[in-house]
């Protein structure tokens, strides 16, 4: 039964009101002060409030910045006969959920109720999720290793302090970034994401600071860049390391001075902004190699977590297979049964491509094998590429095979490419890292071979 807790100082009002709440099923609590209001909500808290506006020892309006604080979570309604506009406000400004009018009319109270205990269901349920997602923090693991992460990670979430996150592609950076947002005290803004890899050496300043209408070709209309949009919560600068030096030098500028600048603006606009950053690469090798700005090094680097491999963490392996199996049912999918042999074949498997790519496999376990038993064959063929592999790695010669070698070197090549395409999940960049080539070189094989991103 929900609880309603009426403050007021005439008792006929109490009556009244207690007469028609408990009519309609709610347990009701009464106090004459505002002070008293105080006790009661500190005992036990209420699921809503309605008080008068204008009691003897305290009004409404003093009481309430007690309450809200004392109880933070529970939606207060004014009561008054003769409040003004500017009463109304500042009530509003204080937390107030609405304000009713008296004389009280009954269904002008049962609405303005139903739509307070509404809001309290919503934040009572919002509070349990959040509290959900710091306990699955999404950081699956219990070896020494992710133990240590997730220690670092509760220790520097509360803070402001800049983290870079390091690790090799597929590792969990991303997850690790939102593990710390949603830890801090900025979940309730937002979390911004921005690849520095994915974004044209042109577009990078209008993409992180916005640009004004007519900046350049095309700037059609005022758009707001990604320091803006994540002002009050986080900015996550995924693949930092790939930023130009010129686009290092104006996120320099702008962590030091709080303040952006729109392309094709002239007025600064402050932001309050974490930063958290990620990357593959070892910055301090492309700090000595002049390929990043030492100064930006150290302002991001203020808390340094590192993810180790999966090869790393081996015995993390089963409790991940049963986490984005548990995922895949969740989501419609029917789960295959690992017989025995499956888990070992997929703990021993080096992962080249880390989390990314056992999430990737046992996707297409949820899916080619729905529902049914998997042994340690199913698990080799499909490390293996999806059929099985000669035993040099390499493309098998058969005398049947009457295509010149041109396109038979075609065909592998399209194998090749795919294949580390998918283990990068998509990422041009870490499929070029992964062929030791560079992204200008794979884009050319790629658009040769017919192959689209």
């Amino acid at each position: 039964m929900q609880s309603v807790l009426i403050v007021d100082d005439e008792p006929n009002i109490r009556r009244m009101l207690g007469a028609l709440l408990r009519a309609e099923g709610y347990e009701v609590r009464e106090a004459g002060s505002g002070r008293g209001a105080l006790a009661e909500v500190r005992g036990e808290e209420p699921d809503a409030v309605m008080m008068d506006l204008y009691m003897p020892d305290a009004t409404g309006l003093e009481v309430l910045p007690e309450l809200r604080k004392a109880a933070p979570d529970v939606p207060v309604l004014m009561m008054s006969g003769r409040a003004s506009l500017s009463d109304a406000v500042r009530a509003t400004k204080l937390g107030a959920f609405h304000f009713v009018e008296k004389p009280l009319a009954p269904e002008a109270v049962l609405l303005s109720l139903r739509s307070a205990l509404e809001l309290r269901r919503t934040r009572a349920v919002n509070r349990a999720l959040r509290a959900e997602l710091r306990r699955a923090d999404g950081m699956v693991g219990r070896t020494p290793a992710m133990e240590a992460v997730r220690s670092v990670v509760e220790r520097v979430a509360p803070t402001d302090a800049r983290v870079l996150i390091t690790g090799e592609s597929g590792t969990g950076k991303e997850v690790v970034a939102t593990a710390i947002h949603e830890q801090s005290q900025r979940h309730g803004g937002p979390l911004v994401r921005l690849n520095c890899a994915a974004i044209p050496r042109d577009l990078v300043e209008s993409e992180m600071f916005g640009h004004e209408k007519g900046a350049f070709t095309g700037a059609t209309e005022r758009r707001r860049g990604r320091f803006e949009l994540a002002s009050g919560g986080t900015l996550f600068l995924d693949e930092i390391g790939d930023l130009s030096l010129e686009a290092q030098a104006k996120l320099l500028r702008a962590l030091e001075g709080g303040e952006i600048e729109r392309v094709g603006g002239h007025e600064p606009i402050r932001v309050d902004v974490r930063i958290l950053a990620a990357t593959n690469k070892e910055l301090r090798g492309e700090v000595a190699a002049g390929r990043f700005r030492e100064d930006l090094f150290f302002r991001l680097h203020v808390i340094p977590i590192h993810l180790p491999p999966l090869r790393e963490r081996r015995d993390d392996v089963p409790l991940l297979v049963e986490h984005f199996l548990g995922r895949h049912a969740a989501n419609g999918l029917r789960p295959p049964r690992l017989l025995p042999g499956a888990m070992d074949a997929l703990v021993r498997h080096p992962w080249p491509g880390n989390v990314r790519e056992l999430a990737n496999i046992l996707e297409r376990l949820s899916i080619l094998h729905a529902d049914g038993d998997v042994g340690a064959a199913e698990i080799r063929v499909l490390l293996a590429g999806g059929g099985p592999a000669p035993a040099d790695g390499g493309p098998a010669y058969r005398d049947d095979d009457d295509r010149p070698l041109a396109d038979r070197l075609d065909v592998y090549e399209r194998e090749l490419l795919n294949g580390a395409l998918e283990a990068a999940s998509g990422s041009v960049a870490e499929a070029a890292r992964r062929l030791q080539t560079d992204r200008a070189n794979l884009y050319r094989r790629m658009r040769r071979l017919g192959i689209d991103r």
